[in-house]
């Protein structure tokens, strides 16, 4: 968990404990709290402390049950504040997957200039439909999600690849040759996504390059995220979403970008690349 998202927690947390020890009514204790509100004892401390993420549902109840209702506003402010940063895969898929998805494709159609770096597995714009089903499966599997609205959320990032083909928008984004490697999805789905690979760096709007397993790198590989016009990054963990846009936040990915680019080769090189995946694949 990050600092900044712990502090935020933090002072949300003393900003509860402020409401309950001024209460109208005067002072409440935590037990008391608790008892009001059908909680455990320890969920109060957690939530003062900073230990447990409190939900909009929480607070609504504890400035009710501290009888200061006016201030809901203002802590629902505070959460959704920390919130929009680290973004919950558990609490973002419990609403099910198609809505991740489309506050994606929102986020890369408000931008014109976007970089992207992965290592692990081929980023949402440029997936075929079987090599995303699989992946979708996968982490829902992981987080326990919901899955009866899968082809829904295919459909939603195979939306978002019409943003390839605007003008006055360019995507430059660089593949770890591990990423045409990995068994993440059915051989022939594979196949699919590796063709599909091989047609995209004749796109205009898409400048592809792919950092072989041979190629001297400055950095490890790392994470992969994106940069949103130079003024956002978004990055994943296997918990939650960061989205980040504080300046020297943006700067040092920015960095680590252009470092990792000077290890990517394009054009017929990058071709060379895919087409030897395919072939290793094929043999099998």
């Amino acid at each position: 968990m990050s600092t900044d998202y712990q502090q935020a927690r933090e002072g949300l947390g003393l900003r509860l404990r402020e409401l309950r020890l001024t209460t109208p009514a005067g002072r409440l204790t935590g037990a008391q709290l608790a008892e009001r509100l059908g909680w455990p004892a320890s969920k109060v401390s957690k939530l003062e402390l900073g230990k447990q993420t409190a939900t909009p549902e929480d607070l609504r109840m504890y400035t009710e049950a501290v009888g200061r209702p006016e201030a809901y506003e203002e802590v629902l402010a505070r959460l959704r504040g920390f919130e929009s940063q680290i973004r919950s895969w558990k609490r973002q898929l419990a609403a099910g997957h198609r809505p991740v998805q489309a506050a994606h494709n929102q986020a890369q159609a408000r931008a014109t200039v976007l970089k992207a770096w992965e290592s692990s597995w081929v980023v949402g714009i440029l997936q075929t439909p079987g090599y995303a089903r699989a992946i979708l499966r996968h982490f829902a599997g992981l987080h326990g999600s919901r899955l009866d609205d899968l082809e829904d959320a295919v459909n939603a990032r195979m939306e978002r690849q019409r943003l390839l083909y605007e003008p006055g928008r360019k995507y430059h984004i660089i593949l770890s040759e591990a990423v045409l490697r990995h068994m993440v999805c059915p051989p022939a789905d594979l196949a699919a996504q590796l063709s599909y690979l091989s047609g995209v760096i004749g796109l205009k709007t898409v400048e592809l390059g792919i950092v072989p397993f041979t190629a001297s790198m400055k950095l490890p590989p790392g994470a992969g995220f994106w940069i949103y016009d130079d003024r956002q990054v978004v990055t994943e963990t296997w918990h939650a979403e960061l989205w980040m846009d504080d300046d020297a936040t943006v700067a040092t990915y920015l960095k680590v970008w252009k470092t990792l680019q000077e290890s990517a080769v394009y054009g017929a090189d990058a071709q060379n690349v895919i087409n030897a995946a395919l072939r290793a694949l094929n043999s099998h």
